[in-house]
Formats: C-alpha cells, sequence, structure tokens
C-alpha cells in the first residue's frame, strides 16, 4: 500500500511539472499574440509611430518563449515562424511608410497565422480575417473587421475567414 501510495505521488508530481511548463509556454504564447494584437490595432488607425513601439514589444514577447518544452512538431513550427515574425517585425520597425510597415506585417500575420494553428495555445478565440482587396490575412481578437492593411480608407474590409476557438 505503501508503494502504491509513493506512486502516485510520483506521478501526480510529475503531472503537475508538466502541466505547469505547459501553461507557462501557453502564456507567453498568448503574451506574443497579445503584443501581435497591439500591432495589428496601431496599423488599423493609421499610427505607424505606435505601430513602430508595439512590433519591438512583439519582437521582445516572442524571444521571451520557452520553446524547449514543446514537442518535436511544434517546436519545430515555433522556431521557422519565430524566425519570420522576427525578421518581419526588424522590416516594419525599419520601415518609415505605413505601405512599407503593412507589407513587412502581412508576412508576420502568416507567421502568426500559421503557428496558432499549429500550437494551438490561444486562451481566447481568434478570428482569422481576410480582406480581398490587400489579398492577405490577419488575425483579430475581435469578429468586426480591423482593416491593417488599408487602415482608416477601408477599416471595415474584409470578412472572417475562420474561427479559431479557444483552447
Amino acid at each position: 500500500m505503501k508503494k502504491i501510495m509513493i506512486m502516485v505521488a510520483i506521478i501526480a508530481i510529475a503531472t503537475t511539472k508538466i502541466t505547469f511548463a505547459q501553461s507557462k509556454t501557453d502564456v507567453a504564447f498568448n503574451q506574443v499574440l497579445t503584443a501581435y494584437y497591439d500591432v495589428k490595432n496601431a496599423l488599423a488607425t493609421d499610427k505607424k509611430d505606435v505601430a513602430i513601439e508595439k512590433v519591438k514589444v512583439l519582437t521582445a514577447k516572442v524571444n521571451a518563449v520557452p520553446h524547449k518544452d514543446l514537442p518535436a512538431a511544434q517546436h519545430n513550427v515555433w522556431m521557422e515562424q519565430a524566425k519570420i515574425i522576427k525578421a518581419k517585425a526588424a522590416e516594419l520597425a525599419a520601415g518609415k511608410d505605413i505601405k512599407v510597415q503593412r507589407k513587412s506585417f502581412e508576412g508576420i500575420s502568416y507567421a502568426m497565422i500559421k503557428t496558432v494553428k499549429n500550437i494551438k495555445f490561444n486562451s481566447g478565440t481568434v478570428y482569422v480575417q481576410h480582406c480581398p482587396m490587400a489579398k492577405a490575412s490577419w488575425l483579430n481578437e475581435k469578429e468586426n473587421i480591423e482593416n491593417p492593411y488599408y487602415g482608416s480608407m477601408m477599416f471595415d474590409c474584409g470578412d472572417v475567414a475562420e474561427t479559431i476557438k479557444a483552447k
């Protein structure tokens, strides 16, 4: 009986450690998603200087993800997409023209879409939205369209292409 109780305790501790590590990773990924939304919102409201500041936060959040505990397939996806996000974030930060920033954001968006779909970490519903004029998609925390590719010119242009439910 004592051996059984010890085994149960060991299993409980091991499971808790794995769950805690995963939840810590999920928290970090959700912080990346929130930082992404901040960049999207800045571009959707034509605030190029705010977008530059917010994309720096996004890069820091990407760098802070504790990815080593991810399963191999998810780890590979993350490493590939994180590289793209950081490269496009650097382009966006260097962009003086909002059109250039929006083109860089497109690359960030496709990497984020792939990340959310493959790692499934989101704690809230995520809407994949698409603008037929820009021929580009992005993620939104709200179902209402907020187009980062045209901003105030066509703020509500687009549609919800997919809804990704919370994990």
